[in-house]
């Protein structure tokens, strides 16, 4: 395993031979083990390479433009960019952070519901012209700031039978799109598609066959006020799930088919963000606390334990909702970690909670879970934290952003090379420029393939 210097930021750790992600955890929990213990993420950028790929097999012909606000992570989108996909940006921020890294104006979409006159004005000063759009008011403040922009409108999306749970907040009705078209045309705008969310909660597949129908609806709506559209923007809500794609894929297909051919000149594109990064992503907390209640105590003092109590433990960690897992605050559920130490054989289990450091009563991060008892010192591993856990967090709290430690491998790399990525891509700034060490210096550690 050799280190690639990065900017002062961020390093990347290439992955050789045998070595692997667990190996590179042990490495930096051992390292931790002997200073202060701190919370940190291992990003396999592999795994962002792999998601691509299995997007290409099962969804084409569907572009990918990746939702930077689930992950803002410069080597995410440095690989992303890499890879060709597009992007969707919700500030100045990540306008600004996706262009740094040579990425076209016109792979970008700025898709804010409500945004600031400056970020347009930047928007519009630097070529972004793709914008959403969902009622009047910030039809016309476009208007004012970019009056080139090539607008979405954004329609709701519901689940027959779900309302209260997957209606979306944002998005104009069909009624409302007529009124959008007019006004478009009021305004001199171009409207040039149409955009819909599905959220990851909607359990009802059929809400894609709706909104897609009504997608086409507004398409033959613009037609009647002169507009041309030819993009649709499924937006996001891809989970990863290998059954969710087949679902999803089966459910829309014969409707992209027959209404948005791209033989008929159509774009179609998705905002898959989770879908990315979740999986790429490995968070390691550290035990600083723990408590011992009984759960039969019946009223008794939490202390007050019979040796025929079955014990229930509280441990503590230095991360929280505060931090890395501020999506239980959504009601997203944490899924339960795995233990970093020998298990012994058969070793017993117990009913536990995990919180986190702030002693805040909204601070529980997993509210029932096995595990064997831990000790004050012990690690635990939460898999797939890479939506939501590195964003722009540390622009609205406190919390100190964790250390992220990347990684790729030898294989992943090759792969990249053979689908035509890399060395002819931005990719080559992630291992030939300003980031890392030339491969003149370190002709055994990597060679590009002939």
């Amino acid at each position: 395993m050799k280190g690639f210097a990065d900017e002062p930021n961020y390093s990347i750790e290439l992955l050789q031979g045998s070595t692997t992600l667990c190996d590179v955890i042990d490495s930096h929990i051992y390292e931790q083990a002997l200073a202060e213990k701190n919370a940190f993420l291992v990003a396999d950028l592999g795994v962002l390479v792999r998601q691509h790929f299995r997007w290409q097999t099962s969804m084409a012909p569907i572009q990918s433009y990746y939702s930077v606000r689930c992950n803002s992570s410069p080597a995410v989108v440095e690989v992303l960019a890499a890879l060709g996909v597009g992007f969707v940006c919700s500030n100045k921020n990540e306008l600004v952070l996706v262009q740094n890294f040579g990425v076209a104006p016109e792979n970008i979409i700025f898709s804010a519901v409500c945004k600031q006159l400056s970020h347009l004005k930047y928007a519009a000063k630097n070529g972004v012209d793709t914008l959403t759009c969902d009622n009047e008011t910030e039809m016309r403040k476009i208007a004012r700031c970019h009056p080139g922009a090539k607008l979405l409108l954004q329609i709701t999306a519901e689940a027959p039978g779900e309302v209260e749970a997957t209606s979306m907040t944002f998005g104009a009705t069909l009624k409302g799109c007529r009124g959008l078209l007019e006004c478009a045309q009021e305004l001199g705008m171009q409207v040039v598609g149409v955009k819909f969310h599905i959220p990851s909660s909607c359990r009802d597949i059929q809400a894609y066959t709706h909104a897609v129908a009504d997608a086409r609806c507004v398409f033959d709506m613009g037609a009647e006020f002169g507009y041309d559209m030819n993009i649709l923007d499924i937006g996001g809500g891809f989970t990863g799930s290998e059954d969710q794609l087949e679902q999803i894929r089966g459910a829309i297909q014969p409707q992209l088919e027959r209404y948005f051919s791209p033989l008929c000149g159509f774009t179609i594109i998705a905002e898959p963000g989770a879908f990315y990064v979740s999986p790429s992503f490995t968070l390691a907390v550290n035990i600083i606390g723990k408590k011992v209640v009984a759960r039969d105590r019946c009223g008794r003092p939490c202390d007050d334990l019979s040796p025929n109590d079955e014990p229930e433990f509280l441990y503590y960690m230095n991360d929280g909702v505060y931090g890395s897992f501020s999506s239980k605050l959504l009601d997203d559920i944490i899924p339960a970690p795995s233990v970093h130490k020998v298990a012994l054989l058969e070793e017993p289990v117990f009913s536990s909670s995990l919180w986190g450091p702030s002693s805040d009563a909204l601070d529980q991060v997993v509210d029932h879970c096995l595990l064997p008892e831990l000790n004050v010192g012990d690690w635990l591993l939460f898999r797939n934290m890479g939506a939501q856990s590195v964003s722009e967090q540390a622009a609205y709290t406190s919390v100190e952003s964790l250390p992220i430690y990347h990684v790729i491998s030898e294989h992943d790399w090759y792969e990249m090379q053979d689908a035509g990525f890399g060395l002819d891509t931005p990719m080559r700034n992630l291992l030939l420029g300003p980031y890392s060490f030339p491969f003149n210096q370190q002709e055994d550690a990597f060679s590009t393939p002939a």
